[in-house]
Formats: structure tokens, sequence, C-alpha cells
């Protein structure tokens, strides 16, 4: 594969820049390398942290990248809100997203009462019962919405996976009966709306770890990935594949 032609290059966050606190060296080495050359953008399926969070914690590895840079569920959902006209919501999340919505949805007003027009689900680093019950209740209503800011079961850690998103979907199934009418996020193309309308598709590339999501994501955008074995998949996992990534490497330390 030949990176030289590749204009765009995405790169997932977790597990494929950086595990934890801990950085991936040799792909934010290239990083380092490209930037200013190329346009890099990265993206994060995790919304228990806001762009702003995000191009914070890049500019410790020493990425200067701003929150322009910065892909994430949490702005599709945002215009998916807007253009829906939901203004009372209850949110399943942590602090830093509830703030998020605030900026970005003013006039937005977190209810459980009886407007509450939608429950949002994301990445709650502090989910509660009483947050869990307070949306199962609003969930028995037929006119409450369900939506969700992506489909990942795990969320990678330097101690091990830890339970996302997913799997607070497959809890709120078996309590409710009811799946997410809208799952924003990677492996929806979606998400890739903004640059798929600055560059063509062979211009593009996107890197990462797994392949449940960034291949999936990548493959339905028209796009080439990159996996780094750096993450959560195996080389192992390459056997079952229909398609195989354009490039399979540990890390982009040697490009």
């Amino acid at each position: 594969m030949d990176l030289n032609g590749k204009t765009c290059f995405i790169f997932d966050l977790d597990g494929t820049v950086y595990l934890g606190d801990r950085p991936i060296q040799g792909t934010v080495d290239f990083i380092k390398r490209n930037l200013g050359r190329k346009e890099i953008f990265f993206l994060t399926n995790n919304t228990s942290r806001n762009l702003a969070d995000y191009a914070g914690k890049l500019a410790r590895l020493g990425l200067e990248a701003g929150v322009e840079r910065i892909l994430s569920p949490l702005l599709p959902l945002v215009e998916h809100l807007k253009e829906q006209g939901i203004r009372r919501l209850y949110p399943v999340g942590n602090a830093s997203f509830r703030a998020f919505l605030r900026e970005r949805l003013p006039g937005v007003v977190f209810t459980a009462g009886g407007a509450c027009q939608a429950v949002v689900l994301a990445y709650d680093t502090q989910l509660s019962y009483a947050k869990l019950a307070a949306s199962c209740l609003l969930l028995q209503r037929p006119g409450v919405r369900f939506l969700s800011t992506h489909p990942d079961l795990i969320c990678p850690s330097a101690r091990g996976p830890l339970p996302d998103t997913g799997s607070f979907v497959k809890l709120y199934e078996a309590a409710t009966g009811r799946l997410p009418e809208r799952v924003f996020g990677k492996p929806d193309p979606a998400i890739l709306a903004p640059l798929l309308r600055r560059f063509r598709p062979e211009e593009m590339v996107m890197v990462g770890d797994r392949l449940s999501t960034d291949k999936v994501l990548a493959d339905n955008a028209g796009i080439d990935f990159i996996l780094v074995l750096s993450g959560e998949a195996r080389r192992a996992d390459l056997a079952a594949l229909e398609r195989q990534p354009a490039l399979v490497v540990e890390d982009l330390g040697g490009y």
C-alpha cells in the first residue's frame, strides 16, 4: 500500500494512538512526522469525554490537533437531536457528556418527567442504579425515543477491557425489551460525512485496531483500512475476514 498517495488519514484513538495513558509510540511518531503534510483527523467512539478533552489529551502527547480535528458520535448525535426537535431528554452519560450537550444544544432540558422526548445513552463512567431505573421507566412509555451514541461492547484500557455502551444496551433490552432506534458512531459512515464531502474515497485511509468497528466503518465508507495490532485485534483474527485490510502492522513506526 502506497501511503504517499493518501491525503486524508483518520486515526482511531483508544488502542491505536494510545492505550489508557500510554502512547503507542510508533504511531504517535508517524503522526508527528506527517502533521502539516497530510490532513490528519482523530476518531473515537468513546463518549465519556468530549472533543476538548481529547484535544487536550493529544496535546499532552505532543500532537497539537485542536477540536476541529476530532470526530466523535457526539457530533452526529447533536445534529440528529436538532433535526428531530428533541430538546427535553434524559441523558445516561457522565458530567463531560452532559456538559457537551448543554454547550451544543442551548435550551436543552434534562428531565425524567412526563414531557421527556428521548433517553440518550452514552458511555457513562458514572453510571448508577438511579439512572438505570429512571431511564428504564421512561422507556416503558412508547412515545419516548431511545438513542445511543455507539455500539462498542467494551472499551480498551491499560487494565483490560471495560464494559462500554453496547453492553449497557443489552441490559436495557433485557429490562425493557427495547433497542435504540439509532446508534451513532463507528461503523455508521455518517460519522465521516464531513470528510467524505471534502476528499475522494481513494484519498482517504482509516487506521484502527478494531475489526468490528474501525474496519467495518472503512468498508462501509468505501475507503482503505490499516489494521494496527496495538489494541484489540490479533493477526489470527484475519483468517475469518472476507476482505483483508490494505495493510497490517504492529504500529506505523516504520512508515
